[in-house]
């Protein structure tokens, strides 16, 4: 097992150069890039703007916009070609576009990952700072999405065709059409100070006296702040999981193996958890780092906006609306080291569930 772990980790740089190569070939075909952000400001007349992308302090001559010109980038016309130049080299675009990628990705083999164009601060910090926020919608949703769904879905399966199984299979079909962000809303409305009642907070992870609290207190102010805004992932996520629960029982229990054990004379717990449980929670555990990574990366995303909560995955969005290249490329690489290490993780739990499966045996990749 060691060596299939070896030959893993061995292939995740490969992987991540194959992402970052990718995507950074499609950027450079996009349109829209930094230097045209900032012209754009400057034909409209926001000349303050260019204080603002002056990443060494510098600053650029705001004189110098005034001028006619002719670029290679859209709406440059009346701007000075010294001015264009500038800011070619205040984002690193004076350089050829392989010697640009060949410097990120050798900067990226040291976890250098840059610094953002706009906010003067390092990615790694910009990525630290915002990464708890994420990580307790994500960590707490897939929790409480997984400590629901199991226990539903194995309960649908033993009582198949029933009414709990009928009924329940509304809230499934329910959970499943509504998005997480209308449940947000509906929560907001009911639950924040609209029209009803005003038990939770509206913005923020913790209140603004947080640093003034005891540590009970801390606590308590921490789950009341994630209260909704996590209950409207759950809502939203748990109906894939109880289905893909309940069709993986009712598979086994079809099976020569389970009469055989029926036929022992063993009772129906023991032979759910003690023969069934193991062979059903395979795909159950497979599909388990995609769904952290999708809730964390991206399914949280409208969350955090309606929750004015300042995640990683509002961070990513905005950086792609921004052409922050060097925090949508940062977000990127940790988005995607973080989830080649969690199908690892899958792949190992999957052996550890099951010792049967052997992946160097089976030659799996």
């Amino acid at each position: 097992m060691s060596g299939y772990i070896l030959k893993r980790l061995m292939l995740i740089p490969v992987t991540l150069f194959l992402i970052i190569s990718i995507n950074f070939i499609f950027v450079q075909i996009a349109p829209g890039g930094p230097v045209e952000q900032v012209i754009a400001k400057l034909e409209g007349r926001n000349i303050d703007a260019s204080a603002r992308f002056s990443g060494s302090g510098s600053g650029i001559d705001s004189s110098k916009a005034s001028l006619s010109s002719d670029s290679k980038y859209k709406g440059a016309q009346g701007l000075d070609p010294e001015l264009i130049k500038e800011l070619e080299k205040q984002f690193g675009f004076d350089k050829p576009v392989y010697e640009r990628f060949l410097i990120m990705i050798k900067d990226y083999l040291c976890f250098n990952l840059g610094e953002s164009y706009y906010r003067n601060i390092k990615v790694t910090d910009l990525i630290i700072e915002k990464l708890p926020v994420s990580l307790s919608l994500g960590l707490w949703s897939t929790l409480l999405i997984y400590l629901i769904s199991i226990p539903l879905g194995i309960k649908k399966a033993v009582k198949e065709g029933s009414k709990f199984d009928i009924l329940s299979s509304w809230f499934v079909i329910i959970g499943y059409a509504v998005p997480a962000f209308l449940f947000a809303l509906v929560l907001i409305i009911f639950f924040c100070g609209g029209k009803y009642l005003d038990w939770f907070p509206l913005r923020g992870l913790v209140s603004d006296n947080w640093s003034d609290l005891s540590s009970i207190d801390k606590i308590i102010d921490y789950f009341w702040h994630l209260a909704l805004p996590v209950t409207s992932i759950v809502i939203g996520g748990f109906a894939a999981l109880t289905m893909l629960t309940k069709n993986s029982f009712l598979d086994e229990l079809s099976k020569p193996y389970v009469m055989t054990a029926r036929a022992k004379g063993m009772n129906e717990r023991q032979v759910l958890y003690g023969q069934i449980f193991r062979n059903a929670m395979l795909i159950v555990i497979a599909g388990f780092p995609t769904s952290l990574i999708s809730i964390l990366f991206s399914g949280s995303l409208l969350i955090e906006v309606i929750f004015s909560l300042d995640g990683i995955g509002l961070l990513g969005f905005e950086s792609v609306m921004n052409r922050d290249y060097p925090v949508m490329f940062g977000t990127l690489y940790i988005f995607g080291l973080i989830g080649l290490l969690l199908n690892l993780a899958s792949d190992l739990t999957y052996h550890l569930v099951d010792p049967r499966i052997d992946f160097r045996r089976n030659n799996v990749n």
